[in-house]
């Protein structure tokens, strides 16, 4: 955050030769930084990346964040960063020899990413006073608190496998349903 009380997203451009799902196995082509974003709740700010190959291997990179319009472009020139024949066979090689490992660790990452953002939208949700009403303020902390606790478990269990993040999103899908289901009216009729 700077000092007036916006935001910076950072941003890379990497070339995905060999296709490897991991940003940490490809090769960083540059950096920028997009400023001036206004706080905002997590996921709500919305990016817009766009990569334009122009004549002789020119790569401009442009993000722009919607609702301010703010834009931050960069070129990448030929010789930035450029591999040598020998290094982009390599980088092609490894992913072939590791695709099962790579499409282990995409499934791994899917199943974090949406225990995480199952849990944010829960916490969003409950912070909706339109959609909090609904629920009783017992029923509400207890909620919280399962989310706060999902959260720090996703922080502290940042490596886990899918099934444990999948298990964890079962569970913490069957607790705030079970709140949330205790408070809707029912019909006695039915």
């Amino acid at each position: 955050m700077d000092p007036n009380g916006s935001q910076w997203i950072p941003g890379s451009a990497f070339s995905p030769l060999g296709e490897r799902p991991m940003t940490k196995d490809n090769h960083l082509l540059g950096n920028f930084e997009l400023t001036g974003i206004p706080p905002a709740p997590r996921a709500v700010s919305k990016i817009e990346v766009t990569f334009d190959v122009v004549y002789d291997g020119i790569l401009n990179v442009s993000a722009v964040e919607k609702s301010t319009n703010r834009e931050k472009k960069i070129q990448i020139q030929h010789d930035q960063n450029r591999l040598s024949q020998e290094e982009i066979q390599c980088m092609i090689n490894d992913a072939e020899i590791y695709k099962k490992d790579d499409d282990l660790q995409h499934e791994r990452i899917v199943a974090k990413n949406a225990l995480e953002s199952y849990s944010y939208n829960i916490k969003s949700s409950i912070n909706d006073n339109q959609n909090s009403s609904k629920i009783s303020d017992d029923d509400k902390t207890k909620i919280k608190h399962a989310i706060e606790s999902t959260l720090k478990w996703i922080q502290w269990n940042g490596l886990a496998e899918k099934d444990e993040f999948e298990h964890k999103k079962k569970e913490i899908e069957q607790r705030t349903r079970a709140h949330k289901n205790r408070n809707r009216p029912t019909n006695r009729f039915s």
